[in-house]
């Protein structure tokens, strides 16, 4: 009964740790459209690239030396949640006069203290399981598939629901949800198992943030991985910046502006949650029948098609089809390098700088090749004026596509299937 009970707990924590980010992360670029910031758009996704290279980190020694993590996960949600409901407040009040800067500065800071969270959140999760007695490598993954299913219900939610008529994907709303999700996981988080703190433990500052682990560059397959890393990080944010703000841009067509693709585009791409939920079930058959190498490049390939159908697809039938297609493809262009990416840096790195490997695993994805790919992808936006003449969105996907393309067939060629390494 004690381990249904803190697995029904982590539970909650998950969904509310992942509805926090799925009330904005896939319809702000929208938002921002609507409201005139749509060249913009990229230094909003960037900045969550940007505080990921360090907040994490920083974050991560507080909660090991100084205080207890479930107390820092309570205390970055509380104030990520009072700058995210500040940045929709700022958004109600300004009316049509809403400038770039404050609202910046405010969403930044809600950002900086969030995306450390993700980490610490899976810490206590471990702490709360060991505690239990329970194995987190079996019992942590059913539980954080329900992070998966918070995003979705999140994503769903400011898709149907409306405010003075105005569905919370074209409003301000979505920012307030957001923080007042994240203000229930500050209390929640207090709820929680504690965890322990090492203030006794004394290391070296390359120790603290894990820069050993930057030796494995000297390794060239390791390099080369590292390197792919980021430039397929470049992706990730690409879709998240600018799927939504394609979607809406069909509604200036009035042929168009009634359709599900274009009326309902956040629940189109929850599609996109769902296959990632769905296509990590399949991951061990995959790497026991193709191999790391492979599945990596299936990944990669999955990111052509991803962008490709969006630039083929149309808001009415028969092309609409090829946006749901791009959703579904998207579960393997997601979940299979990271979670392949993850395993190789598993297998492969030694014992003791595995976890700090695995830092920078996530630095070069979520952090340099997240703000570099999002502020790339916003420069060829721009050039290709799609604010001025949506027509020209499919050239700027196309553009997405070949990047994707190129990458892969590179990676193909300089990276070798890799041999397990024994520790």
């Amino acid at each position: 009964m004690k381990n249904n009970n803190i697995t029904l707990r982590l539970i909650i924590m998950n969904f509310l740790e992942f509805a926090v980010w799925g009330a904005y992360l896939t319809s702000l670029g929208r938002y921002l459209g609507n409201i005139g910031l749509g060249p913009q758009i990229k230094w909003f996704f960037a900045m969550q690239g940007i505080v990921s290279i360090f907040m994490p980190t920083l974050m991560g020694i507080v909660a090991d030396k100084h205080i207890q993590a479930q107390k820092v996960l309570s205390l970055c949600h509380g104030l990520a949640g009072v700058f995210m409901i500040a940045a929709g407040l700022y958004c109600y009040s300004a009316g049509e006069a809403i400038a770039f800067a404050p609202l910046f500065v405010l969403y930044s800071v809600s950002v900086a203290f969030f995306m450390p969270t993700i980490a610490i959140s899976n810490s206590v999760a471990y702490n709360a399981l060991g505690q239990a007695g329970m194995d987190p490598v079996s019992a942590f993954p059913p539980i954080r598939v329900f992070g998966t299913v918070g995003f979705i219900c999140s994503m769903l939610l400011t898709n149907f629901l409306k405010f003075d008529g105005v569905a919370m994907q074209d409003s301000w709303t979505q920012l307030v949800s957001s923080g007042v999700l994240s203000l229930v996981l500050c209390l929640y988080a207090l709820s929680m198992p504690s965890c322990p703190v090492n203030k006794g433990k004394t290391e070296s500052l390359a120790d603290a943030f894990g820069l050993k682990a930057f030796s494995l560059f000297k390794d060239s397959q390791f390099a080369i991985f590292f390197i792919f890393s980021m430039l397929l990080g470049a992706s990730l944010q690409i879709t998240n910046g600018y799927a939504n703000t394609f979607l809406g841009s069909f509604a200036s067509d009035p042929a168009l502006a009634d359709t599900f693709a274009v009326k309902n585009s956040n629940a189109l791409i929850s599609i996109s949650q769902i296959s990632e939920t769905l296509c990590i079930l399949l991951i061990p058959f995959f790497m026991k029948r193709f191999g790391i190498k492979k599945v990596m490049l299936i990944a990669m390939f999955a990111w052509v098609f991803r962008f490709g159908f969006f630039g083929l697809g149309a808001p009415d039938m028969p092309g609409v089809i090829l946006f749901i297609l791009s959703c579904l493809v998207y579960g393997v262009a997601f979940d299979f390098f990271n979670i392949s990416g993850s395993l190789y840096v598993e297998q492969n790195a030694a014992e003791d700088i595995r976890s700090s490997a695995q830092g920078v695993f996530m630095l070069m994805t979520n952090g340099l090749g997240a703000t570099l790919g999002t502020l790339a992808a916003g420069a060829v936006v721009d050039a290709c004026g799609v604010f001025d003449n949506p027509g020209n969105w499919p050239m700027a996907w196309y553009i997405f596509a070949g990047y994707a393309l190129a990458v892969g067939v590179l990676f193909a060629i300089l990276f070798k299937d890799p041999r397990k390494k024994r520790a």
